[in-house]
């Protein structure tokens, strides 16, 4: 699948969004991609996490026997990938604020794990759901999205594998271009800004 097959996709849903954006960092964007809904069509879901898995190596791919993923983005396409994969497909919440695997999940110690997020713009989320698979006993041996915002930026310590990258500007809200400023600003996504 290419970025254009991908960007279809996302239009096709209508999650690709123009305008003025409160990202969950807190941060500011003019474009936002709204996963939740090109997930609703689980044959698209399908569709994206096939692509999205062939873009593993093969020896990586053979070695997961996990994905655990955040909630709430991460939920859908987490169990997609580990469809795709023919693996387990796990969650992490945040009943007190960090990330924890709950309702009886389990990793076994040195389990390989793939984290999958739905975006990724600065990278905590996914390094923060990294260490819980950790602290549950797994190791994380790569991490996927299906859309890399970090325009490039996001380190998460292990290899990363986007579906689509997504190089849109993002700007902190006292460091508006006049022509975002003057849009006003929605909050798309699930969790409060930062």
């Amino acid at each position: 699948m290419t970025e254009d097959d991908v960007l279809a996709e996302f239009r096709a849903a209508e999650a690709l969004l123009e305008g003025h954006f409160i990202l969950s960092s807190g941060l500011r964007s003019s474009r936002y991609l709204q996963c939740a809904r090109v997930l609703m069509d689980p044959r698209r879901g399908a569709r994206l996490a096939e692509a999205l898995v062939a873009r593993i190596p093969e020896n990586l791919r053979a070695s997961i026997s996990a994905v655990v993923s955040p909630a709430m983005g991460g939920v859908i396409c987490g169990h997609e990938m580990a469809r795709a994969l023919g693996v387990e497909a796990m969650f992490l919440e945040r009943p007190d604020g960090v990330f924890e695997l709950r309702r009886g999940f389990r990793l076994a110690p040195g389990q390989r794990v793939l984290m999958m997020e739905d975006v990724v713009t600065t990278g905590l989320s996914s390094k923060e759901a990294i260490a819980a698979i950790g602290r549950a006993g797994g190791e994380t041996v790569a991490a996927a999205a299906l859309v890399d915002r970090s325009n490039g930026a996001a380190d998460l310590g292990v290899p990363f594998f986007p579906l689509i990258r997504l190089d849109v500007p993002t700007y902190a809200a006292d460091a508006l271009p006049p022509e975002l400023a003057a849009i006003p600003a929605i909050k798309p996504g699930s969790r409060a800004a930062a």
